[in-house]
């Protein structure tokens, strides 16, 4: 399911992704700050892909212990945009990523998303602090 999720999102096909979610599921990235719960899941995968047209993630491993599933491996993007306005150097990024998920139903009901934000920033040319959406 984590693999079918991932091959969705490195091809930006939101349909293939949202069959993939629970329809009351969780989605967070503790580095962006951000949570998104239920339809806004759908919202916040869409505006990935416009941040990161490009994006892709690769699975490496994952380990299960009491129902949380951690994979671990690595993403490729480049910023179309940061949040401050600042304009990334069109530069692609790569860094590693760990991701958290439980399941219900067949499906993922919850992620957390983490990545290397400074990484990326570092990357493109910018403060990691661009890439972080103000709430």
């Amino acid at each position: 399911m984590v693999e079918r999720l991932a091959r969705a999102k490195s091809r930006q096909d939101v349909v293939a992704a949202m069959a993939v979610y629970h329809p009351d599921a969780v989605l967070e990235s503790p580095p962006l700050g951000t949570r998104y719960v239920g339809p806004d899941v759908r919202s916040a995968v869409e505006g990935w892909f416009a941040f990161a047209p490009d994006y892709e993630v690769r699975v490496d491993g994952h380990g299960m212990d009491r129902g949380v599933l951690c994979c671990w491996g690595e993403i490729s993007l480049t910023p179309a945009f940061t949040w401050a306005g600042v304009a990334p150097n069109g530069r692609r990024a790569t860094v590693p990523v760990f991701m958290l998920f439980r399941f219900q139903d067949g499906r993922v009901s919850y992620e957390s998303f983490n990545f290397d934000v400074a990484g990326v920033a570092r990357q493109c040319g910018v403060e990691a602090s661009a890439l972080v959406r103000a709430r």
